[in-house]
């Protein structure tokens, strides 16, 4: 079993800056993709971006590409998601999620653990 705290959440105007964490609480496998998923009020969850705990490789929806960055601490279990140019439209729940089954990133349902969401709102 895994536990995913997720942090680092708020309130800013736009075009500032957050950066969210996610610790878990193990890897169950030396090479476990982790993701960040999103979901804003009356909209479905979509993905963020996806790290691989072993090989690094990244993934990044084409809403935040270039924006914002996925990155990890492999000594702390932790995966961070650096959020930058942050725009209205980025407010959401936001959900760490790991341990990817295979088949398409962006499928929510193909992730085994979750954690409780962290809020995150932009205002103008």
């Amino acid at each position: 079993q895994v536990q995913l705290v997720e942090s680092g959440g708020g309130s800013v105007q736009a075009g500032e800056s957050l950066r969210l964490a996610c610790a878990a609480s193990q890897y169950t496998r030396s090479y476990m993709r982790m993701a960040w998923f999103r979901q804003a009020p009356g909209k479905e969850r979509e993905g963020v971006a996806s790290i691989n705990s072993g090989y690094g490789d990244t993934y990044y929806a084409d809403s935040v590409k270039g924006r914002f960055t996925i990155s990890q601490d492999n000594a702390k279990n932790t995966i961070y998601l650096q959020m930058n140019s942050l725009k209205v439209e980025d407010t959401a729940m936001y959900y760490c999620a790991a341990d990817f089954r295979g088949g398409r990133i962006w499928d929510d349902s193909r992730y085994n653990y979750w954690g409780q969401g962290t809020q995150v709102t932009v205002s103008s």
